[in-house]
């Protein structure tokens, strides 16, 4: 492997266990799964897949990279859309091996290491009756939705996951670990709360636990007409905060809890996810089951991990994918969204909507690096296809519909988001006084732009 000029080779048969933790080669045999993330259409050879087992090897992998000049690409449970846990002919460090987990059921609080998964750290939590948030899947690694924002099941009721997020160890360039709160490293933390993977490899999480016995929640199929969608976002909108729900606007897929008669066409199918009591919780849902019959209704009394889908590892999808914030669903807005859904040729087409606000909006705009706090709604919209050669077909109408539905709001998600330039990253994803003070903090803490494998916000030049 060639090294930049100045820089040193990577000598891949020097590298040890003992200092970097295990080495995965091309040719080892666990290689190409170690090269394999979860969206379909990344195919990058790295030169070398590094899973460090502590902080101080972490230290040593950024310094590896930092010497060599190769791109660093961290990996955490490999969901980024966008790929970025692999890089072509870089260093990847892998937080596989980093899973730890201490709870303090006292405290309401637990360490977590970075590279374990939601779904694990949601069940540990949930055999003392409590959870943090961390979106809608079991298989994301909590440091990438985490330095992200994190917005799922418990946002409405709790905040997003940085909100509960108290402090962080984090492995800057210079290969120094600090450990960064609201009184040390101000500055960082208030930038990795929302910032993504730009300013350090996170090696450790503090989170703060909420007690949760169990949630009323489910899955609730039901047929759609721009009247039921008005609606049911609607309903949505004006539920208490306990009250968390995705609708997604879908082709239905030939689920065997969907009629037979609906396979191919357009549903709603919705995940409602009440966090209080079920007798609550079904008084609230039983509000959207009178807006038109369920054709399936699987909405029920649940320990919190059970309001998770199976997790199916094997699946790779390949999708056109934009992500964007929209103030309403009125009908006209309801209208299109069925229009444009019914005209996809993809395998599975659909908006994903999920209402946000309560305690996401109570927290100031500029108080994190996640700026979007008075956001209304989340569209999520996705092509998935098989065929290569239909790119193209795809995206366009990703674009299209994208821009069919755009209100106000130019914001975007950036956990979400699988392409962004520059201009995005200034203007969708960080922009105005964010984005500057961003530019700053990473000009501090990563002035020669180590961490790049991202949605990538440039130092500032002094």
């Amino acid at each position: 492997m060639t090294a930049p000029l100045g820089r040193t080779p990577l000598s891949i048969g020097e590298l040890t266990d003992e200092r970097y933790g295990q080495v995965i080669a091309p040719g080892d045999a666990e290689y190409e799964a170690a090269r394999t993330v979860y969206v379909g259409d990344v195919d990058r050879r790295p030169a070398v897949v590094l899973r460090p087992r502590n902080a101080e090897q972490v230290a040593r992998v950024v310094a590896l990279a930092r010497e060599t000049g190769l791109e660093l690409a961290v990996r955490g449970g490999g969901h980024s859309g966008a790929g970025h846990g692999v890089c072509e002919g870089g260093i990847v460090l892998d937080l596989a091996h980093m899973r730890a987990l201490e709870i303090d059921v006292a405290a309401r609080t637990a360490w977590a290491e970075t590279g374990i998964s939601a779904g694990e750290y949601t069940e540990a939590a949930a055999a003392h009756g409590l959870a943090t948030g961390f979106g809608d899947s079991t298989m994301v690694g909590v440091g990438g939705i985490t330095l992200g924002g994190g917005i799922g099941f418990l946002s409405r009721k709790h905040g997003m996951t940085i909100d509960d997020l108290l402090a962080v160890e984090i492995v800057t360039a210079d290969g120094e670990l600090l450990t960064v709160d609201e009184h040390h490293h101000p500055d960082l933390f208030w930038a990795v709360r929302g910032g993504g993977g730009n300013f350090g490899v996170a090696t450790r999480f503090k989170f703060r636990l909420h007690e949760l016995d169990g949630v009323y929640g489910g899955i609730m199929v039901l047929p759609v007409t721009p009247e039921i969608l008005e609606a049911f976002v609607a309903e949505a909108e004006a539920a208490p905060e306990e009250l968390s729900v995705i609708v997604n606007v879908w082709t239905a897929p030939p689920f065997p809890f969907v009629p037979a008669e609906y396979h191919g066409k357009p549903i709603i199918l919705a995940v409602l996810c009440y966090a209080g009591p079920a007798e609550a919780g079904e008084e609230v849902v039983d509000r959207f089951r009178a807006i038109a019959p369920p054709l399936a209704d699987m909405v029920r009394a649940v320990p919190y991990p059970g309001i998770f889908g199976p997790a199916d590892p094997s699946q790779h999808p390949v999708s056109a994918v934009r992500n964007m914030f929209i103030d309403r669903v009125d009908r006209a807005t309801a209208e299109t969204i069925l229009e444009r859904v019914t005209a996809s040729g993809a395998l599975v087409a659909g908006a994903q909507l999920r209402v946000l606000g309560g305690a996401i909006a109570r927290v100031p705009s500029d108080a994190t690096a996640f700026v979007h706090r008075q956001s209304r709604i989340m569209a999520h919209l996705t092509a998935v296809y098989a065929d290569p050669a239909e790119a193209e077909v795809h995206e366009t109408w990703a674009e299209e519909f994208m821009a069919a539905i755009r209100q106000s709001d130019s914001g975007a998600y950036v956990n979400f988001v699988a392409h962004a330039g520059p201009e995005e990253i200034r203007d969708v994803l960080y922009p105005g006084a964010t984005g500057e003070r961003l530019a700053q903090i990473k000009a501090k803490y990563d002035p020669t732009n180590l961490f790049r494998s991202n949605h990538n916000i440039t130092p500032a030049v002094s």
